[in-house]
């Protein structure tokens, strides 16, 4: 009987992020200005050519493998984890794993 309660709860709890979704969508766009990324990234025929094209990364990498990278950086790529938010990194991955352009063949 008190699965019910719970369930919806959890629900209730869940409607919100769904909700806005597209916001962080939004947000990760203007971030991706605003934080440099495409000085040296390309999505779309925007950005620069020093990174990979991140035009289809929502394809081809998991939103883990995005927080990690951004989080950590790489040898080439700063690492962005002590100077983004928490909240602005969520949004930063939310929006690069809305980039599913198809590969040019």
């Amino acid at each position: 009987m008190r699965f019910w309660p719970a369930l919806l709860a959890l629900v209730a709890g869940l409607l919100p992020l769904h909700a806005s979704s597209k916001e962080q969508r939004t947000h990760g766009a203007e971030l991706f200005v605003s934080s440099g990324c495409q000085h040296c990234h390309m999505i779309g025929n925007v950005g620069g050519h020093r990174g990979p094209n991140l035009s289809n990364i929502g394809r081809t990498a998991k939103k883990t493998a995005i927080r990690d990278q951004i989080v950590n950086g790489s040898n080439v790529m700063p690492a962005f984890g002590e100077v983004l938010a928490p909240q602005e990194i969520d949004d930063l991955i939310a929006y690069l794993h809305s980039c599913r352009q198809k590969p040019v063949k």
